[in-house]
């Protein structure tokens, strides 16, 4: 089972790593880094690096293709043609397409998601609608081959119920145990539906503080308007 995992300067490295680490135990996996052009990608964190074997002119198919998401450079991603078209590309011969975080937006810019429910990151969720995307606030949204998660840890639970729908209970409970993935998390403040209002609010200052280390890119993404405007133009 050959599973490619797109990765971009500036994604969110446990998009990436989590659902990895879950998939990587899964009997027959082989799992491919990619990236547009290969060699060493740096996290939103700007601090961990991470180095693709591949680029996307070298790869043209996968049965998984997992597309992680990021703080604020997925608002590049989604704009290049390139990499829309080689999603589009590996798409076509996928058993299944998935993602994690704003993941969701960059496949949703593809016109792959049209009329589709999708979820994303609880902040830009919206955005899916820009693309003809269904915004769903659930942790795991299943339509048909596409499979799209909530933020950053999501990806997780997203990857044992990819492992269970391809090679059982058995097999996703194994890949889950072989991580120790029992979350019992000390606050219950990580659903944006419960979470309290001045949770939030602190919550979006903190991404605000990591989305405006690329400021070209947050100019963009903080108007909505600006967005679709860009979108429309990139159509022409």
């Amino acid at each position: 089972m050959d599973i490619v995992i797109y990765i971009y300067n500036g994604m969110t490295m446990l998009d990436a790593i989590g659902p990895y680490e879950i998939l990587r135990n899964v009997k027959g996996a082989n799992i491919k880094f990619v990236s547009k052009e290969k060699g060493e990608i740096t996290a939103d964190s700007h601090f961990i690096h991470i180095n693709s074997k591949y680029g996307i002119h070298e790869i043209q198919k996968a049965d998984i293709l997992l597309i992680p998401g990021s703080t604020i450079a997925f608002v590049r991603e989604m704009r290049d043609k390139a990499v829309l078209n080689w999603i589009k590309k590996i798409d076509t011969q996928t058993q299944r397409t998935v993602t994690v975080c704003t993941g969701s937006i960059i496949l949703a810019a593809t016109g792959l998601l049209q009329d589709k429910k999708a979820t994303s990151h609880w902040k830009p969720i919206h955005l899916l609608s820009e693309f003809g995307a269904q915004p769903t606030r659930e942790r795991i949204v299943d339509e048909g081959k596409y499979i799209t998660a909530a933020g950053v840890s999501a990806g997780i639970d997203m990857a044992i119920y990819l492992v269970n729908q391809l090679k059982g209970e058995k097999a996703a409970k194994a890949a889950q145990l072989s991580i120790e993935y029992d979350p019992m998390p000390m606050y219950n403040s990580g659903n944006y539906l419960t979470a309290e209002k001045d949770i939030i609010e602190l919550s979006e200052q903190i991404m605000k503080g990591d989305a405006m280390k690329d400021f070209s890119l947050w100019e963009i993404l903080k108007n909505a308007r600006t967005l679709l405007k860009l979108k429309n133009k990139d159509r022409r």
